[in-house]
């Protein structure tokens, strides 16, 4: 594939259900595989969620005429400056906010059709963005995979509570960009019965929700959940969430009373709310954030975990990790604030007292040897993202299930910390705005393994390591050099116990 792009067209049109669309050809880095990938950006799949259909439920987009200019981004559900984020993920103003991005080797291939990456960006569900360049499927495209990433609505238009409008806005937003995968794929060289849907951080919260809807299942066939946050909000905290919230904005909790306030005032009155911090420990012990997915006994009907131990999913392949310090850099910064507070009122916090405490101090010993800044960084680490690794591990039962580990330390801060394997698994080494995450020269060979394993587990259904069928069972850990180890989320265990 690719061998001959000289001699096709620099900007190939496909057909799409609701018409058609025109891309560009661009070249892949590195590998053996396909030289050029084809990208159609911004393809809206519902209507502008604005004026009457913004507090509204997506509405798939009308057919156009002609043929739709897809040679740049969409508009993003992010709006404005995001300030320094650890990806770059840039806001693109404008309406339409609800799109795809189709990133593939071949389009136009009908048969057989290659298996198809499905992306959903992470951002705690009030940021994010699918035009970030560490996104772009170009070297998935050089190995044989389609890639897409799709927007959704964020904050409080995606996922907060409102009185006279559909709950979980921005999950139904995900069900219909799955939808438009499902019916348009095939006319972009993708194969729609191979459809692996994976995601980062909140992204990875999507996947796990995705794979305990019942409603969800005939639209992915796989799930890839990195550095997942876990978890749907109870429907009296979300609605409790959301009364506090338009009082303090002065409106009536109501789709009229919200849609008097400017997205900029609407911006300003969730930022506190979404600030990663104790308040974090506290919401996924609880439920999940403030600003997600939220169980409404309608769309969602329980907690992934809960839909998880009722087996739904379960036949569907499954690969769910974490980095090693995902917050811990988030505790540094906090370090002013941190050396007034007492060790155990922390780890209190995390809902560890008594025998969990001392056990998991215990299987921490070397961390807490550190000081408290380190150890604050691992409690929030694994309280929100590396004891749900166990409890999906636990709830999934005999499920084709594989864990993970991302070890490979910054060489700027020695870290393996929140979305620092995001371009190791898209293979974006040569991305921009990586030095600040990951240091100088980032070590190629990890890149090639990481995002092989991903380009495995979305072909084969197999990432190449054993699966995780039991405690004790192998868990890959990816670093320099990589290893396989039996049992080594062991550290977390203890968490497991600790007050919900």
């Amino acid at each position: 594939m690719g061998s001959d792009t000289g001699a096709r067209e620099q900007y190939p049109e496909v057909a799409t259900a609701e018409g058609r669309v025109r891309g560009w050809w661009r070249p892949t880095t590195g590998g053996t595989g396909a030289a050029s990938s084809a990208a159609f950006l911004g393809i809206p799949f519902a209507e502008p969620p604005v004026a009457e259909l913004r507090f509204a439920a997506p509405v798939p987009k009308a057919p156009w005429d002609g043929v739709l200019d897809a040679t740049a981004f969409g508009a993003t559900p992010q709006r404005g400056d995001p300030g320094v984020t650890l990806i770059p993920e840039p806001s693109v103003p404008g309406p339409s906010t609800l799109n795809v991005n189709v990133f593939t080797p071949a389009p136009r291939r009908r048969f057989p059709g290659l298996p198809v990456l499905v992306w959903i960006h992470g951002g705690g569900y009030y940021a994010g963005s699918p035009a970030s360049p560490w996104y772009d499927g170009r070297n998935f495209n050089r190995d044989g995979v389609v890639t897409v990433t799709i927007s959704y609505r964020l904050g409080f238009d995606g996922f907060g509570w409102i009185q006279d409008a559909p709950s979980n806005r921005g999950v139904r937003d995900w069900l219909l960009a799955l939808e438009w995968v499902r019916r348009n794929i095939a006319a972009f060289g993708g194969d729609p019965g191979r459809v692996t849907i994976a995601g980062q951080s909140a992204g990875g919260g999507a996947v796990t929700t995705l794979l305990g809807m019942e409603s969800a299942q005939h639209l992915f066939h796989s799930a890839y959940c990195l550095s997942g946050a876990m978890g749907a909000l109870p429907a009296a905290r979300a609605q409790e969430f959301g009364r506090a919230l338009a009082e303090r904005g002065g409106v009536a909790p109501t789709r009229l009373g919200w849609s008097a306030l400017p997205e900029e005032r609407i911006l300003e009155l969730q930022k506190d709310q979404t600030r990663i911090g104790p308040r974090t420990l506290r919401s996924m012990r609880t439920g999940g954030l403030p600003l997600g997915p939220t169980v409404d006994g309608d769309l969602i009907r329980r907690s992934p975990l809960a839909s998880l131990r009722e087996g739904i999913g379960g036949d569907k392949p499954f690969v769910v990790g974490s980095a090693d310090d995902e917050f811990t850099a988030v505790a540094a910064r906090s370090g002013a604030v941190l050396r007034w507070i007492p060790r155990n009122l922390l780890l209190r916090t995390a809902g560890l007292s008594g025998d969990a405490r001392t056990a998991y101090l215990a299987a921490n010993a070397e961390v807490a040897a550190l000081g408290k800044i380190r150890l604050t960084g691992r409690v929030l680490t694994d309280a929100v993202f590396r004891a749900n690794v166990l409890r999906i591990l636990e709830a999934r039962g005999p499920g084709p299930t594989w864990t993970y580990r991302f070890s490979w330390p910054s060489g700027n801060d020695g870290l393996a910390g929140h979305c620092i394997d995001v371009p190791f698994f898209f293979d974006c080494l040569d991305g921009p705005a990586l030095a600040p995450l990951t240091g100088g020269h980032p070590p190629r060979p990890l890149a090639d393994e990481v995002h092989r394993a991903a380009v495995d587990f979305v072909t084969d259904g197999d990432p190449g390591w054993p699966r995780y069928e039991e405690t004790g069972s192998p868990v890959k850990v990816f670093g320099t050099p990589s290893a396989l180890r039996a049992d080594d989320y062991r550290s977390v265990r203890a968490m497991l116990t600790a007050r919900r």
